[in-house]
């Protein structure tokens, strides 16, 4: 007989071990183990539809069944029992499919049920070729089928069926194996589709007012065993055995989930998940799934672009052309009075890293920014002092799996399920389990409310109060084995980055800053700030501009702290600055759209490196084509300081990535960065170290000021929805009509003020907007609204998060 010890997290604890037989096998696992588990321990593969190993064991399609002769008392079960619901027990003895003629039969038996009434239409099922159910059929099956000789008729449907716009639903395929039901319960948290009727009437329905609007729909595609559910943009697009797949990092937050991208003659097909338990585990969010077609859309630019000096408009150029010209004007500018650097949080570490050489080798300038929002100078020391790691990769004090174990997450400026979807469904997976989640915002959001969690409420610009009476407050259990979350949100409320940070001194708890866009957490590693070089080198310190001149191997660096964004865009317009270098950025995202065009129109000379036409590059002397995530390889860091390396996934010779087009304009310009591909760029990041001096604290904000509120007006609160006007969502109509509606939500108090209004007018210094209105459990002066879901977006057409409104009711 063979002993075979295996546990999922090392060696098992003999006080916590079973051991048991499976197919004359002899294996020790942990109490609570499943049998169906515990049989692949031991090289067996059970079949079966229902399982999975994320979600709660139900015993649905009965297809993994086995043998018990010795329940481990001594006594068999008298009939085959579902390995998935089965627990394991000491001296058990188990026979599957492998060893036994009943467990043979059983499976056999219960194929033949479910074929009675799935449709044998595999040559057009998209999931044929990858089918569970067609493998197990062959395997696990009856060679010939009984059906035919009865005379009956399969069950039909009318089909498919809108789950929601973007899932269909092919009824008669369903094996009710409750997969998709499960996740939507447990995982995300969303409970729109449930498992209707009984016996042979029963399938998969909706709520009859309310579709399946759930930012992780797609998962239940890809979890589905057979063809019962798929996605409206892949149905019928392909075959499995016709795609290329190649694993992939996903570019839409900075969670850094794995991925799988399958694609076919050069064009992606489809995204699914990968399977990475440490970051994302096998779930991802509807944007990382479906949104990527933005990469071929229309108007993306396929050449390099220079102005014409005669007729003024942009023309076709070369790239060696583009490079010189970009190379001359830069100069220029240059001695005009020097050329700030605008980033956006789209980059790869190694192309921000690019940036950040070019801002100090080539135009030898600290005016580098790669915050493409609302944002402060207490940020930037925020970010230098606290999350900066020692080194390109270094960790934070928190990841993933800490959040499973915290006794108290607090999440301050940051709403998980809109900003960091695998952050949320790791907190709604820990808070099934104990952790308690806390959260400052101005109302208990849908997010908050799956997460089982409690809010303190706040107004905004009241954060670092707040966050500084949680010091004080010990019934909320905060210690050294709570957590502390900041989002990018937070910035705006003055004092508060500040607050966090004394929170996490005084009470022991872990603090970790969790940005929106993957390039983010890679940018501030490399230097994308006024003040920092690479490596969390202060750009203040001597030491560390050598340190940093010898690495790039150059005589000196600039030595005062740069301009950040806003400074930058106010220098463009004072005639402070004579250029601007854009790594695309749109004006909508940045803290003032209307005085950021007029800045980038004001700049002497303006080089736009963007995938496709925006209203900087229609603004730009020089329009540089980059390629986008799939047409590149590099590194995204995770909130966690996790490096997520990938590699390109389709090949394009015409398609650059940014580092590349910066190495050309800064040989044009007499200066060599040192690398030319990814891989070089990666190697220079490696060799130039982490700085091992010391760090100035983060400066003390100035004490905030008391606000007032005029009569009849109120705080304005907003953040970005998940699914909104994002550039990088367009081609997908069915994913974004999955999007929660724009609506603006106000105090009961004044709703009631509102009488029988259906809709707002409210009104900023920048405009007004008119939302449908919702009552909303808000502090009294306060209402919110999303901020990039309607019209131009609440920075153009309103007013900057936490300034104050006016809100008038208007009935239909």
């Amino acid at each position: 007989m063979t002993q075979v010890s295996t546990s999922s997290a090392g060696e098992v604890e003999k006080s916590d071990a079973v051991t048991l037989t499976i197919d004359g096998v002899s294996v020790s696992v942990p109490k609570d183990t499943l049998v169906i588990r515990a049989a692949e321990q031991v090289g067996v593969q059970i079949p079966r539809f229902c399982d999975h190993p994320l979600l709660a064991p139900v015993g649905a399609c009965r297809q993994c069944l086995v043998e018990v002769p010795d329940a481990g008392n001594g006594r068999p079960i008298p009939k085959p029992q579902a390995s998935c619901t089965l627990q394991v027990a000491e001296g058990m003895v188990v026979n599957t499919q492998a060893t036994s003629p009943v467990a043979d039969k059983a499976q056999q038996g219960v194929m033949e049920f479910l074929l009675i009434n799935h449709p044998l239409d595999c040559p057009v099922c998209d999931k044929g070729g990858e089918c569970p159910l067609q493998n197990q059929a062959m395997s696990n099956g009856r060679a010939e089928s009984r059906f035919s000789a009865t005379g009956g008729v399969k069950r039909t449907f009318p089909k498919p069926i809108n789950i929601s716009a973007q899932v269909l639903l092919d009824r008669e395929r369903c094996v009710l194996c409750a997969r998709c039901t499960r996740f939507s319960e447990q995982i995300a948290g969303d409970p729109f589709i449930a498992l209707v009727e009984r016996g042979a009437l029963q399938q998969v329905g909706i709520y009859e007012k309310e579709p399946f609007e759930s930012y992780f729909s797609g998962n239940t595609i890809q979890i589905c065993p057979v063809g019962a559910l798929t996605s409206a943009d892949y149905r019928f697009r392909s075959r499995p055995f016709d795609l290329v797949s190649t694993p992939s990092v996903a570019e839409h937050d900075a969670c850094g989930s794995a991925i799988r991208v399958d694609h076919r003659r050069g064009k992606v097909m489809r995204r699914l998940s990968g399977n990475d338990p440490e970051v994302n585990e096998e779930w991802i969010t509807d944007k990382d799934r479906f949104a990527f077609t933005y990469a071929r859309a229309g108007d993306r630019i396929p050449h390099p672009l220079v102005r014409d000096a005669g007729t003024g408009e942009l023309r076709a150029a070369s790239w060696p052309e583009a490079f010189a010209v970009a190379a001359r004007g830069l100069a220029a500018a240059r001695t005009a009075g020097g050329v700030g650097v605008l980033t956006g949080g789209r980059l790869t570490a190694e192309d921000a890293y690019a940036y950040s050489s070019f801002a100090r080798m080539v135009l030898g300038t600290n005016d580098i920014d790669f915050r493409a929002r609302p944002h402060s100078a207490e940020e930037a020391d925020f970010l230098a002092a606290e999350v900066v790691g020692r080194g390109l990769g270094h960790p934070q004090s928190v990841t993933y799996t800490d959040l499973e174990s915290a006794s108290l997450v607090v999440l301050a400026g940051l709403e998980p399920e809109d900003e960091a979807g695998a952050v949320f469904l790791r907190l709604r997976k820990a808070s099934r389990t104990g952790t308690r989640v806390l959260a400052l915002a101005p109302y208990a959001s849908r997010g908050l409310a799956k997460m089982d969690g409690l809010l303190l409420a706040t107004t905004p610009g009241t954060e670092a109060a707040a966050l500084d009476g949680l010091t004080e407050h010990s019934e909320h259990g905060l210690d050294s084995t709570g957590v502390i979350l900041v989002g990018e949100r937070l910035a705006t409320a003055p004092g508060a980055l500040a607050a966090a940070a004394r929170l996490s001194r005084t009470t022991g708890a872990r603090l970790a800053w969790v940005p929106r866009r993957a390039g983010d957490r890679g940018a501030v590693e490399v230097g994308c700030l006024p003040n920092l070089l690479p490596g969390g080198r202060p750009v203040a310190d001597p030491a560390a501009r050598v340190d940093a001149a010898a690495a790039w191997g150059v005589d000196h660096l600039p030595e005062a702290p740069g301009r950040d964004g806003t400074a930058i865009l106010e220098a463009l317009s004072a005639g402070e600055l004579g250029g601007l270098l854009v790594g695309g950025v749109s004006t909508t995202d940045l803290a003032d759209p209307d005085a950021a065009r007029a800045a980038i129109e004001a700049a002497g000379f303006v080089v736009s490196l963007e995938q496709r036409e925006t209203e900087v590059t229609r603004a730009a002397d020089v329009v540089l084509p980059v390629a986008p995530a799939s047409d590149k390889a590099g590194t995204y860091l995770t909130w966690e300081g996790r490096p997520r390396p990938f590699e390109a996934v389709l090949s394009n010779p015409a398609s650059l990535p940014d580092l590349r087009v910066l190495a050309g304009i800064a040989e044009e310009s007499g200066v060599s960065l040192g690398f030319r591909t990814v891989a070089e760029a990666r190697r220079q990041m490696d060799q130039f170290g982490a700085w091992d001096g010391d760090r100035a604290p983060a400066a003390e904000p100035a004490k905030v000021k008391e606000r007032r509120l005029a009569k009849n007006k109120f705080w304005l609160a907003t953040w970005k929805q998940m699914l909104d006007l994002g550039t990088m969502q367009d081609g997908e109509e069915a994913l974004r009509a999955t999007a929660r509606p724009a609506i603006a939500r106000v105090p009961w108090s004044v709703h009631e003020v509102l009488g029988g209004a259906t809709e707002v007018v409210l009104t900023g210094d920048r405009g007004s907007v008119t939302l449908p209105v919702e009552p909303a459990d808000l502090p009294d002066d306060t209402v919110w609204v999303p901020a990039n879901s309607h019209g131009n977006g609440v920075l153009a057409d309103l007013a900057s998060p936490g300034s104050a409104v006016t809100v008038k009711g208007v009935r239909a």
